[in-house]
């Protein structure tokens, strides 16, 4: 991470300097004021035992991570209090493009005031506190493989399309003792108050080696992705164009690191309703990191998944070197298993296998910046 001091960030051109300023971003500020400009790259290769029926080597990206750029500003207020924001954009570090087109930042966008007293209070594109509390005590996030997020993503774990919420408002507690709290509302933006609306409230506590977390949402016409999980069709409509007229979506995960070892479980539970229909998609998750060595780790972990019948088990191991805090090589594999009522394999961003296993192993380097 590169920080500057507002309108003094070396070797600015003009053209960086025009960006600033089209996203809003002020290039002359107090001296207590700066931003940061960071990022992650990710790419590497990936071997799929059976895609379609066939084996296949691919050029893969965000194997531990999603690549992604991005501006976080604050300016001192004085007393303890700040104005802060947060621009940030996806993309592909194997294509150059974006990940959404016609989207600048795609992944947040958002400002607003913070204070050691008061706590935080932000407004606009943001991510859930699925994503932001509970995806750190996943298998996917501390075992560092993009693959082990649970099949569809339904829990909102990882940064995909369901996950940013436009038009949010957005409060979280100052820190007391390791424990804080947030609530977050999002607005659908027309005369039917309810029609789009999503709001949540969530808790996390941090204590040494132990850290924990709760989140409970409530979202209407939401469109969960669950055609990657098989069948034509779910609660009566097409795969493609299913929507839920709400989801409750809700989870807890914990997490406790001591000498070589981290050990992490969560569980997470979305109950999916549309009119006169009611499914529930849960998953178990849990496993353990083991650090060999300053820069060395092996990582383990497992999940269970289910819904209507439905069961996808998938399993991880792998091995990550650190060269630095910013630069690591990774070799990881992982194993699904799908399993009753037509399901088919749906291990994340990968297409469905022909039998009901699949298998993909990948290798890759990761920098931060």
């Amino acid at each position: 991470m590169k920080r500057f001091p507002m309108g003094r960030i070396p070797g600015m051109t003009t053209l960086a300097a025009a960006m600033l300023l089209a996203a809003g971003v002020p290039v002359a500020a107090q001296a207590q004021s700066n931003v940061t400009i960071y990022g992650s790259m990710d790419a590497g290769v990936a071997y799929v035992n059976n895609q379609s029926g066939s084996a296949n080597w691919i050029a893969q990206q965000g194997g531990t991570q999603p690549d992604r750029w991005g501006l976080r500003g604050v300016e001192d207020l004085g007393g303890g209090n700040r104005a802060i924001f947060l621009l940030e954009n996806g993309f592909s570090t194997l294509t150059g493009s974006t990940i959404k087109a016609g989207s600048m930042f795609n992944r947040q966008s958002w400002l607003g005031l913070q204070s050691d007293k008061m706590g935080t209070l932000t407004l606009g594109h943001m991510t859930t506190f699925n994503f932001d509390w509970l995806g750190p005590m996943s298998t996917a996030y501390l075992g560092m493989n993009w693959y082990m997020f649970h099949p569809g993503n339904l829990d909102e774990l990882a940064n995909t399309s369901v996950v940013q919420v436009d038009n949010s408002v957005r409060y979280v507690t100052p820190d007391f003792a390791g424990f804080k709290a947030g609530a977050m509302i999002s607005l659908g933006n027309n005369t039917n108050f309810a029609n789009g609306r999503k709001w949540s409230v969530a808790a996390n506590y941090t204590n040494g080696g132990f850290k924990a977390s709760a989140v409970y949402s409530n979202e209407n016409n939401r469109t969960p992705n669950v055609a990657v999980l098989g069948g034509a069709t779910f609660q009566g409509q097409p795969v493609g164009t299913y929507a839920a007229t709400n989801v409750e979506n809700m989870g807890a995960g914990v997490s406790y690191g001591f000498g070589p070892w981290l050990l992490h479980a969560l569980y997470t539970r979305v109950k999916l309703q549309s009119p006169g229909f009611s499914d529930t998609y849960q998953s178990f998750d849990g496993g353990a990191n083991y650090a060999t060595s300053v820069a060395n780790t092996i990582t383990f972990g497992a999940a269970t998944t289910s819904l209507s019948g439905k069961r996808w088990t998938q399993v991880s191991l792998g091995d990550v070197y650190a060269f630095s805090k910013r630069t690591q090589v990774y070799l990881s594999g992982v194993y699904q298993h799908a399993s009753g009522n037509g399901a088919i394999t749906a291990i994340n961003t990968i297409g469905a296998s022909s039998t009901a296993n699949q298998v993909v192993i990948m290798s890759g380097v990761h920098h931060s910046f």
